[in-house]
């Protein structure tokens, strides 16, 4: 141990320690500011916070541990060497949202424009590990121009080292990509792996190539927002679950959606003392269904009045809309949502929901999220253009998701429930634990018009009224099979309710499954048709 030096009146000399602990706070004073004033007031011209002013907004107030602060790039030529900022252009630590933990990383563009190099990738690296090891949700918050041109090979390797931490992670945390700037190139494959992605309208992109290389390549002219903006991304590509107007909005968001998570796939889903009488029951849902079986009804509105306090946080709401996805709860605890929707191509299954529901029951069935679906299905999208996109191969993703699932999983027939679509839809026939039908369902084999016309084509040929005759043998099989009495009798349903009485019996379901166990067969993994 050192020996201290004493003054003349025989106190200690601490000037030396004071000094050092003055160096520490100028460094981390440096480092909270690394991009400097400049870069920050560009920042905020762009419309667009700072790497820690979204922390401040993501996390509890006063929880952000920070990891790694005077970590500095160690990278040689081009003047690198000469320009060391701390942090490396990312912030890494953990802190808690609604005291619960969770570990984040949020890229810095005021350093280096928030390229990634080796340093950068270390730090993510290890904030991911430790999320890993403690069994809590890891959050990227993403605004960096790329890979790190002066480091080369170094910061390609980076992003493989995080690629692989995803891929390990996936099914184990939450994962959840925040894109509030730019986002490209082999950048974009980490938030395409992780579980939900958020972006936030005019300053978010996304894309492999730029529109300077479209145009290089292909002579095609197109703006930044129309490539790779977040309505592209939410309505038309499905890698947006979620945008927001802002920054405030957005990050408020993702508070919201972690509320309806666990923070590993070890746990259960946080729950919450109900508000809202498990007991209540909903007649108007005794009059939602139309007279008509051709006219639509809004799935959403039989949702949000079985579901606590019709409190419903839809994803993908914007893509694929003749299905919907999304998170409530019921006797205050978390629930998946899957509905198709009668208001969008009659509901039926197609390419874009079969893939956007698939991958929603399988996030559920990970994280212990129990599955309720509201089944209204005519079948699945006819017509070339999706025979040839692989409907038959993508369809069975859907099909895959559901049968593997082992969280509980309870079907409620509201009308039609025609062909393999039915099937697929979580029947009793994949393993649904419970299926519960409305009496307006219609379970067969597909729609009276097409039932009639394969079944009875010579009848109809040889009548003097061909097309009287139509309308007499439609009656006659809607009124065999266009029920749900034939299923019931033979057990595929489990009981016809009253659409009143709907909620009552999903919560005793659930409450009934909340102890269920499933032994799946050993094996590595299955092999779903992706």
């Amino acid at each position: 141990m050192a020996r201290k030096v004493a003054r003349e009146d025989g106190v200690p000399d601490r000037r030396a320690e004071e000094a050092r602990i003055e160096e520490l706070r100028e460094r981390k004073a440096e480092a909270l500011v690394a991009g400097g004033p400049e870069a920050i007031e560009r920042q905020h011209a762009r419309g667009k916070l700072t790497a820690r002013e979204r922390l401040d907004l993501l996390l509890d107030p006063g929880s952000f541990v920070e990891t790694d602060m005077l970590a500095r790039h160690r990278a040689h030529g081009f003047g690198m060497e000469r320009n060391r900022p701390y942090t490396d252009a990312v912030v890494t630590g953990w802190g808690t949202i609604d005291g619960r933990t969770v570990f984040v990383y949020s890229q810095d563009f005021t350093v280096m424009g928030g390229s990634l190099g080796e340093v950068m990738a270390e730090k993510i690296c290890k904030v991911m590990d430790l999320a890993a090891a403690a069994g809590a949700p890891v959050i990227g918050l993403n605004d960096s121009g790329g890979a790190r041109i002066q480091e080369g090979a170094t910061s390609l390797a980076g992003y493989g080292y995080i690629f692989d931490r995803n891929v390990r992670s996936s099914g184990v945390i939450p994962q959840i990509s925040v894109v509030l700037g730019p986002c490209a190139g082999g950048a974009v494959y980490s938030p395409a792996i992780t579980d939900f992605i958020f972006m936030v309208k005019e300053t978010a992109h996304m894309f492999i190539t730029g529109p300077d290389v479209i145009k290089t390549v292909t002579g095609e002219e197109i703006t930044f927002e129309e490539l790779g903006g977040a309505q592209t991304h939410a309505s038309r590509s499905g890698l947006a679950s979620f945008i927001a107007e802002d920054e405030e909005d957005c990050l408020r968001q993702v508070r919201y959606l972690l509320s309806f998570l666990p923070a590993n796939n070890m746990e259960d889903p946080p729950s919450f003392a109900p508000t809202d009488d498990p007991e209540r029951r909903v007649p108007e849902l005794d009059s939602v269904i139309p007279d008509s079986t051709r006219e639509p009804y809004d799935a959403k509105d039989v949702i949000r009045a079985v579901v606590d306090e019709g409190e419903f946080l839809e994803v993908f709401p914007l893509w694929a809309m003749n299905i919907v996805i999304g998170f409530a709860r019921m006797d205050g605890r978390s629930v998946g949502i899957v509905a198709n929707q009668p208001k969008v191509l009659a509901g039926t299954l197609d390419i874009e929901s079969s893939e956007k529901a698939a991958r929603f029951v399988r996030f559920c069935d990970a994280f212990n999220v129990p599955l309720v679906v509201f089944e209204d299905v005519p079948g699945f999208l006819p017509g070339a253009g999706q025979e040839y996109g692989g409907i038959i191969r993508r369809g069975a993703k859907l099909l895959y998701a559901f049968t593997e699932a082992t969280v509980p999983r309870i079907t409620v027939i509201t009308r039609k429930a025609y062909g393999g679509a039915y099937v697929v839809m979580n029947s009793k026939h994949v393993r649904g634990d419970v299926a519960l039908a409305w009496p307006t369902a219609q379970i067969a084999v597909m729609g009276p018009e097409g039932a009639v016309g394969i079944v009875h084509r010579r009848d109809l040929k040889e009548a003097e009224d061909p097309e009287a005759r139509r309308q007499e043998l439609i009656a006659e099989y809607e009124e065999r099979f266009n029920n749900p009495y034939l299923a019931a009798e033979r057990g595929y349903v489990d009981e016809v309710i009253e659409p009143s009485e709907t909620r009552v019996r999903l919560i005793q379901a659930l409450r009934m499954l909340r102890t269920k166990r499933e032994a799946v067969p050993a094996r590595k993994h299955g092999n779903i048709p992706l």
